[in-house]
């Protein structure tokens, strides 16, 4: 660790400055930072060069990190299984296996232990390339070197068949799973639940909602969402309310995309009461609406006829708020109350916004202004895309 006047040069400083050449897509720079750690009087060890390698993996610069490992593995920095693995990884991220199943090789005829990161590293490459059966022959390997595939093992395959729409081997998978005690994590779970919903199948995606919660993988807001954006998109206002109120029971705390897709779909059929209810509802729970929120609110309201009183209501509670709302919410509720004949309302709401502490809502008042340009548009065009539910 080399000290200055002002700070110490410790060797986490560096794994910062890879991190950020790699994002900034200088990969070469990345790797002369690394280069350069010994004029800083720190000895580079494994530990960096796998920060270094991850960082430019990460940003899917995996080429200039194989180049530089290849230079450097027979140094004394002692690349370890899990130095291979960050590259076996990479490879697969960029969807070319034969880079880690080469990787792989060569770690099995180095005689070192390999790990089960590295298997499933491999695994995973092979997978995302679309080599599933070689991904499978090479899973019935490790148990002939004695080592035991985990649930990320199994769950490398349900992703790999939910990719390729192909359900049955997932739950093919999931049953395998099943007999060796082993409990996939609630991102793999949402992902069969997912393309269920996708393929009509909402009763197998409750049932294995159901079968989450009695194996200990508790669902999280995005399990629900999944089954709600189908009985939003097929409007079932019983069925998504009630699946509300089940979350409710879970424990599980509902977010704004809940919230959205549900306002959205009562907004669209015209059960202008549920929607009420649903936004109190909210604040009985303690959420409090983002701008999209707002936004589902007016945009949904300005597309119905009769309804620019309510769309104005809710556009004065965001500014009350303190929200900034998009340019075309702004644009969108000025249009609807000029073409109406309701200059002056939008004018109002100008002078409120301008008035507002914040800085982003009083240049956004100028947006809210009369477009004299629209009072003449006929009616016609203002109502064009409007129901009349």
């Amino acid at each position: 660790m080399r000290k200055t006047e002002s700070c110490e040069i410790s060797r986490q400083i560096f794994w910062i400055v890879f991190r950020a050449y790699s994002r900034a897509n200088f990969p070469g720079d990345a790797i002369r930072a690394f280069n350069r750690m010994v004029e800083f009087g720190i000895r580079p060890c494994v530990d960096d060069l796998d920060q270094l390698l991850y960082a430019l993996c990460k940003r899917k610069h995996v080429r200039h990190a194989q180049e530089f490992f290849d230079r450097v593995k027979d140094s004394d920095l002692s690349p370890n299984v899990k130095t291979y693995s960050i590259l076996m990884r990479g490879w697969g991220d960029i969807g070319e296996s034969g880079g880690a199943q080469k990787l792989f090789d060569e770690v099995l005829k180095s005689g070192c232990m390999v790990d089960l990161l590295a298997w499933n590293s491999v695994l995973d490459a092979l997978c995302k390339d679309g080599k599933v059966d070689e991904a499978y022959e090479l899973l019935r390997g490790m148990r002939h070197k004695g080592l035991e595939p985990d649930a990320y093992s199994y769950s490398i395959f349900i992703h790999a068949s939910c990719d390729a729409n192909d359900l049955h081997s997932a739950f093919r998978v999931l049953d395998s799973m099943k007999r060796y005690n082993l409990v996939p994590n609630v991102f793999t779970y949402n992902c069969i639940i997912k393309k269920l919903c996708k393929n009509d199948k909402v009763d197998e995606a409750y049932e294995l909602l159901d079968e989450m919660i009695e194996r200990g993988a508790k669902p999280d807001t995005w399990s629900y969402n999944s089954i709600l954006a189908y009985h939003c998109d097929h409007t079932e206002v019983n069925k998504a309310l009630k699946l509300i109120s089940r979350m409710d029971r879970d424990a599980c705390q509902p977010d704004r995309h809940t919230y959205n897709m549900v306002l959205k779909m009562l907004i669209r059929i015209g059960r202008f009461d549920r929607v009420e209810k649903v936004w109190y509802l909210m604040e009985e729970r303690g959420f409090y609406p983002a701008v999209s929120t707002y936004a589902v609110m007016i945009h949904g309201l300005c597309k119905k006829r009769g309804k620019h009183e309510e769309a104005y209501k809710y556009f004065e509670m965001m500014i009350d708020d303190g929200i900034p709302p998009y340019t075309t919410t702004c644009e969108l509720l000025r249009n609807k109350l000029i073409g109406l004949g309701f200059a002056e309302q939008a004018d109002i709401l100008a002078d409120k916004m301008e008035r507002s502490t914040s800085q982003s809502i009083q240049e956004a008042a100028n947006l809210m202004r009369s477009n004299r340009a629209l009072v003449g548009m006929r009616t016609e065009e203002v109502f064009s895309d409007e129901s009349d539910e």
